[in-house]
């Protein structure tokens, strides 16, 4: 399975890492820490160095309940970031976190290599058509609503069959658009409780039957935090013990806030399946 960023294949047959880069001052983990131009440097030159493929640059926090922000707001947050990264790390592959159209317009634009949109298209009609015209891979999450509507929309005839067929209807729907490089990701945390979540975990094989790459996103999310009764700064270690199950289970890209961790995780898994 290979995607074509900027016209590098990426075989993502072997596990990949994405870096989270958040320039969102509401973020639930890293809110406002990189609000500067040496603190988002060194972040990325670390995410770099440590081995992630990818790069995801976010200007709106997706987090339960976080505030909305204009379109005006998030262009304004992240291209300047795009451009700075690529400025000082040209190879940088950047994926952009946003569920509008024209934000993954103007990024792609600026030079940014992927979208990953956690609405997959659903939260701006105009989405779908701007990425066939772009002709970028594009990452399309399960989430139902908005980030400040999901957590009231949790409810499911069947869990895992529920998201199966709305990716199906997604991809068909991409496809139809000459959209043919596709990542698909279950959205942990995004409409789901916290037995969903778990649920949906101890399921991910069976999202094989799509074809398609799987991202799995659950670093420091609530689902381990609440769980341990803990908190996001220390929820590492669940992290990575659930990363390795992601990877048991198939996923080809993991998006992580700690990329060494990840990394040691693809590695240690990726020994005992050859």
């Amino acid at each position: 399975m290979t995607i074509n960023c900027k016209g590098k294949l990426i075989n993502l047959s072997s596990p990949k890492v994405m870096g989270v880069l958040n320039i969102t001052p509401d973020s639930f983990f890293d809110g406002g820490k990189y609000n500067d131009e040496k603190g988002i440097l060194n972040q990325v030159e670390k995410i770099l160095s440590e081995g992630a493929t990818f790069v995801d640059v976010g200007a709106y926090s997706s987090r339960p309940g976080a505030d909305f922000v204009s379109e005006d707001e998030e262009l304004k947050r992240i291209l300047p970031i795009v451009q700075l990264i690529l400025k000082h790390f040209p190879e940088t592959l950047i994926s952009v976190d946003t569920f509008r159209g024209e934000v993954a317009k103007q990024c792609i634009k600026y030079g940014a290599a992927l979208v990953n949109d956690i609405s997959a298209g659903k939260l701006d009609e105009n989405m779908l058509q701007t990425i066939a015209d772009l002709k970028v891979p594009y990452i399309m999450m399960h989430m139902r609503g908005n980030p400040q509507t999901m957590q009231q929309q949790t409810d499911y005839n069947d869990l895992v069959k529920d998201i199966i067929y709305y990716f199906s209807e997604r991809i068909a729907t991409a496809r139809t658009l000459g959209i043919i490089d596709t990542i698909i990701d279950p959205g942990f945390g995004f409409a789901k409780t916290l037995e969903q979540n778990y649920e949906l975990l101890s399921k991910l094989e069976l999202f094989k039957i799509i074809e398609k790459p799987m991202l799995v996103g659950v670093s420091r999310k609530s689902m381990i935090y609440k769980l341990l009764e803990t908190s996001p700064d220390k929820a590492l270690n669940g992290t990575t013990v659930l990363n390795t199950v992601a990877l048991q289970k198939g996923a080809s890209i993991l998006r992580v806030h700690d990329v060494k961790e990840a990394m040691e995780c693809v590695k240690l898994v990726g020994t005992l399946s050859s």
